[in-house]
């Protein structure tokens, strides 16, 4: 295992730590557990086992140091979030161009078809005299024309409606990103 491998683990452990402390630190659990120590820490002086002075310096410096580590904990958290945001961006932005280039060769498959059409059009008309198993041929290929194009219509559709999904999580990720750069957060 290489230096990197085990830094890369290392680094993994952390953020599960990380994380861990910041659902506990999130839950009913903590809320409980915090009270029960500010309520031992104030009844202290109260029975005289510990002056008040005392009380608040160790109480002041805990909570201190608590503070430091959750802030340091939530940034860490905001930092991972940025990062899976500019990822998830990258990926909507490579779909977009995906779905713009299929757009493309659609429409250009979509001229080639009105093409073919014609020409078999054109060879009908000039065959009027063939055989019936020619005409058959060439109503078989205007049909496969036909459903290609309703079928070319249905991916059009589609894809437009994949646009419209597009901007909506573009729409949505601006939202995040506006939301994060204020003070409050």
């Amino acid at each position: 295992m290489g230096r990197k491998e085990e830094r890369e683990k290392k680094i993994q452990f952390l953020e599960k730590v990380t994380d861990g402390v910041m659902w506990w630190i999130g839950s009913i659990p903590s809320l409980l557990v915090h009270s029960l120590v500010f309520l031992t820490a104030f009844l202290l002086p109260v029975f005289g086992i510990v002056s008040v002075d005392k009380m608040l310096l160790v109480l002041t410096t805990v909570l201190s140091l608590e503070a430091i580590y959750l802030a340091i904990f939530i940034q860490m958290s905001v930092n991972r979030s940025q990062e899976h945001i500019d990822d998830i961006r990258e990926d909507i932005e490579e779909i977009q161009d995906d779905i713009e280039e299929i757009s493309e060769d659609i429409e250009e498959i979509s001229e080639d078809i009105d093409d073919i059409q014609e020409d078999i059009e054109d060879i009908a008309e000039e065959e009027d005299d063939e055989d019936h198993n020619e005409r058959a041929k060439n109503v078989m290929l205007k049909s496969n024309v036909s459903s290609n194009k309703s079928d070319i219509k249905a991916l059009k559709e589609m894809i437009a409606s994949l646009q419209l999904q597009l901007e909506s999580l573009k729409k949505e990720d601006e939202a995040l990103n506006n939301g994060e750069k204020t003070p409050e957060n």
